[in-house]
């Protein structure tokens, strides 16, 4: 199938890696469904894809929320007839956080948005995908660097991380039989609005304040349009893209 024929759904779509996402998908030809919290985000990036605004569809989504989620998928299907690709790329974070100081209403946030939300996207995915002509789709979650190993004082974000590489696995396998594809895109130091204040100083293991290099959002959304443009018998179950300097890889 064409790419030019192609529906995708980015969750998280309003800023950061979401937002550069849908732009090169656009770019290269997607129809696009962006979804996020906020209406007015989700505008703006649409007006900023300039002639490929006619094949997106903004739809403000709770992705924590099951009925959020089936209005999201039920207009995709609705607009454009199918879903091809499925970017699980919304999350939420507490982050500087000491453990035995992190509320439970700040776990369960944090839960509900990176782990519960992409299994509500996925299983939804899978209800269209397995039915659909030509059968089958990929998806692709957002796992991040903290998919291997955590940030001081980031437990909530962590585990929810680790989990995510556990469903993705899980997703994989379970996806056999429908021709879904599922792998893992993890992310070193994307300059996000989220990863803001990494740049300007970060808490170390060894408790140092370091500023961290940082990379351009479009480098990771170019490597999950690639992971995305791969025919679906063949799959990049984990990719990590990263600041080549930071802090991860040996001892610091």
């Amino acid at each position: 199938m064409s790419q030019h024929s192609k529906v995708a759904i980015v969750t998280g779509a309003g800023t950061g890696v979401g937002r550069a996402t849908a732009l090169v998908l656009l770019r290269e030809g997607y129809r696009v469904v962006l979804a996020g919290r906020r209406q007015e985000l989700l505008d703006q990036v649409v007006a900023e894809a300039g002639s490929a605004a006619s094949r997106a569809l903004a739809v403000p989504t709770d992705i924590s929320d099951p009925a959020s989620v089936r209005v999201l998928f039920a207009r995709t299907t609705e607009a454009f007839g199918r879903l091809d690709l499925l970017f699980n790329n919304a999350g939420a974070n507490v982050p500087g956080v000491l453990l035995e100081e992190v509320t439970v209403e700040q776990w369960q946030r944090v839960v509900a948005t990176n782990l519960t939300g992409t299994f509500l996207c996925t299983q939804e995915a899978f209800r269209i995908m397995k039915a659909q002509d030509p059968r089958g789709g990929r998806i692709i979650n957002n796992g991040s660097a903290s998919a291997h190993s955590p940030r001081p004082n980031s437990a909530p974000y962590t585990a929810t991380k680790h989990a995510i590489t556990g469903l993705t696995k899980s997703t994989a396998l379970d996806g056999r039989k429908y021709d879904i594809a599922c792998g893992q895109i993890d992310i070193g130091n994307a300059r996000t609005p989220m990863a803001a204040r990494l740049a300007t100083g970060v808490l170390q293991a060894n408790g140092t304040i370091v500023p961290e290099p940082m990379i351009d959002a479009e480098h990771v959304a170019n490597a999950v349009v690639h992971m995305a443009s791969l025919p679906l018998d063949t799959n990049i179950l984990s990719l990590t893209v990263m600041a080549t300097t930071m802090p991860f890889v040996g001892r610091g």
